[in-house]
C-alpha cells in the first residue's frame, strides 16, 4: 500500500457494504473533518468562547485556503456564506437593474441558480434560458443569446443533471470584452477540478462546501471581484459586515471595505473549522492528482456503461465531463432502479430523468465494479 492510499484509508474508513457515489449532491467527511469538529465541541463544552481569538486566526486561515484554492487576487475578494443560494441571492439582488435589462443562462442550471434570476422579473428583467445540450458549440449559443441589454451571463461550471462541463475561459473573455457581469456557480467545480478566477475573467464565483470539498453543509465560498464590490447593493446589514467590526460602540457605520461587507452577523465558526480541515486534505493530496483520479474513474463507467440498451446522457467529448456521469436504461424505471440501487447501499441520486453516479478521488476501483455489476444485471 502506497502512501495516497494509506492516506485514503485512513481518511474514509467506509465499510465495505457501503458504495458512495453521490459526491455531486452531499459528501462524506474525511476523518480530520470529524476529529476537528469533535475537538471545537469539545472546547466549547469545557472553554466556551475562550478562545475565540484563535477562532478568528482559523477563520482568517480558511479564507487564505480558498484563495490559494481559487486563485483569488486577495483574501479580502473572499466572504464566507451560508450557501451557494445565499452568494446568488447578494448578487441577482444586488445589481442595480434598468427595465429591459436580461439574463442569459442555460437551460440545464439547478433552481439555485435559476430562482435567483427569474425573482428580478418583478424589475424588468428577461431571464433567458439557452439549450446547451444539443447543439455542437455551446459556448458560442450562450453568447449569441446576449445582447446590448444582457447584464449578467450566469452558468454553472458542471451542470448538476447531467455532468454537462462549459469552457469557462471562452465565456469569461466574451463578457469582458462585452461588458457583462459573468457569474459562476462552482459548487460542482471546487474540489474536483482546477478553477482559476483569475484565469476564467470571473465577477462571482460560488459553491457550498459539503459537496467536492468534502466539507459540511451550512457553509460556502462567495468571490467578487474587488472592482464590483461597491456596485453590488447590500440587503443584509448587522454587526459584522462593517468597516469597525467590534466597536459596539460606535454610533455611524460603513460597509467593510472588503468582501466581509456580506457577512451580515457571527460567522459559523463550527463550520469554518471543519471546511478548513476538509480543505487540508485536498491542499496535502493537490487538487490536480484530485481531479486526474476523478477523471479517470468517470471514463471508465463511461467505457464499462457504454452497452446496447444503455443511454448515456453526460457528454461523449472527454472535455466535456466533469466528476458526474448519468444514464438511462432504456424502457427500465429509473425511479424503481435508483430505489434497488440505494436499498444495496449503493449510493446515488436520480437526475435529469437518470441515475447519476459522482465518484470522487478516493472511490476504489472494486466499489465501483460492485455498482456496475448490480447495475448491469437491470439491463
Amino acid at each position: 500500500m502506497n502512501e495516497l492510499e494509506e492516506l485514503i484509508t485512513r481518511e474514509f474508513p467506509q465499510g465495505s457494504d457501503l458504495i458512495y457515489l453521490n459526491h455531486a449532491a452531499v459528501a462524506p467527511w474525511p476523518a480530520r473533518t470529524a476529529a476537528a469538529v469533535k475537538q471545537f465541541a469539545e472546547e466549547n463544552i469545557y472553554k466556551g468562547a475562550m478562545n475565540y481569538p484563535d477562532w478568528i486566526k482559523k477563520e482568517n486561515y480558511l479564507r487564505q485556503q480558498l484563495k490559494n484554492l481559487l486563485n483569488t487576487p486577495s483574501i479580502d475578494d473572499i466572504a464566507l456564506l451560508k450557501n451557494t443560494s445565499e452568494a446568488l441571492s447578494v448578487v441577482a439582488c444586488g445589481i442595480d437593474w434598468n427595465a429591459g435589462d436580461n439574463v442569459v443562462s442555460t437551460d440545464q442550471e439547478f433552481p439555485s441558480n435559476r430562482i435567483v434570476w427569474q425573482a428580478q422579473q418583478k424589475q424588468g428583467v428577461e431571464f433567458r434560458e439557452v439549450d446547451i445540450l444539443n447543439t455542437s458549440e455551446p459556448e458560442q449559443s450562450l453568447m449569441e443569446a446576449c445582447d446590448k441589454n444582457t447584464r449578467v451571463l450566469a452558468v454553472s461550471s458542471v451542470q448538476f443533471g447531467t455532468g454537462f462541463r462549459l469552457n469557462l475561459e471562452i465565456l469569461g473573455e466574451y463578457c469582458k470584452k462585452s461588458n457583462v457581469l459573468f457569474c459562476v456557480d462552482a459548487i460542482q467545480s471546487i474540489g474536483a477540478h482546477t478553477l482559476d478566477v483569475q484565469k476564467i475573467q470571473a465577477d462571482f464565483v460560488m459553491a457550498d462546501a459539503h459537496k467536492w470539498m468534502l466539507g459540511p453543509e451550512g457553509i460556502a465560498v462567495f468571490y467578487c471581484n474587488n472592482n464590483l464590490r461597491d456596485q453590488i447593493q447590500l440587503h443584509q446589514f448587522g454587526w459584522h459586515m462593517v468597516e469597525d467590526c467590534g466597536n459596539y460602540d460606535r454610533k455611524d457605520w460603513e460597509p467593510a471595505a472588503t468582501a466581509r461587507r456580506f457577512e451580515c452577523g457571527s460567522s459559523n465558526m463550527l463550520g469554518i473549522h471543519a471546511l478548513s480541515a476538509s480543505l487540508s486534505l485536498i491542499e496535502e493530496i493537490g487538487i490536480q492528482v484530485i481531479e486526474e483520479a476523478i477523471q479517470h474513474n468517470i471514463n471508465y463507467l463511461f467505457k464499462e456503461l457504454n452497452l446496447p440498451g444503455i443511454k448515456i446522457i453526460t457528454p461523449v467529448d472527454e472535455s466535456r465531463r466533469a466528476g458526474i456521469i448519468t444514464f438511462r436504461i432504456e424502457g427500465k424505471d429509473m425511479v424503481e432502479l435508483h430505489r434497488k440501487l440505494m436499498d444495496k447501499k449503493i449510493i446515488c441520486a436520480h437526475r435529469f430523468g437518470g441515475i447519476r453516479l459522482s465518484p470522487h478521488f478516493y472511490t476504489p476501483r472494486v466499489k465501483i465494479d460492485k455498482a456496475l455489476e448490480l447495475i448491469t444485471i437491470s439491463i
